[in-house]
């Protein structure tokens, strides 16, 4: 987990239109969030590629499906350490080159 502070500022559309490029590449580069209004009032937000991505994959109905099925298993018991997991595909990769 990132342990940084969350930036997040509010720009009137008709100063980001004139600053956008650097206020893209603050987006992007610092990964903050920028809130545009219009006459003082929220219409849209901006945010880095890769987050949106995720965003965008997270409302895939199979990806939220996926994401309750493996909290189930967690939640069952089912699961290990990854360090556990990790040993094993490393013995397993071991194997095949013999």
């Amino acid at each position: 987990m990132r342990n940084t502070k969350l930036m997040i500022e509010t720009l009137p559309i008709t100063k980001a239109r004139i600053n956008l490029g650097a206020v893209v590449k603050r987006v992007h580069l610092n990964k903050e969030y920028v809130i545009l209004e219009k006459d003082g009032i929220p219409i849209a937000g901006m945010m880095d590629i890769d987050e949106f991505e995720d965003y965008l994959e997270l409302q895939d109905p199979k990806v939220e499906r996926q994401i309750k099925k493996s909290y189930q298993e967690y939640q069952a018991g089912k699961s290990r350490p990854a360090r556990t997991l990790l040993a094993e595909l490393k013995e397993r990769s071991n194997k095949k080159r013999r």
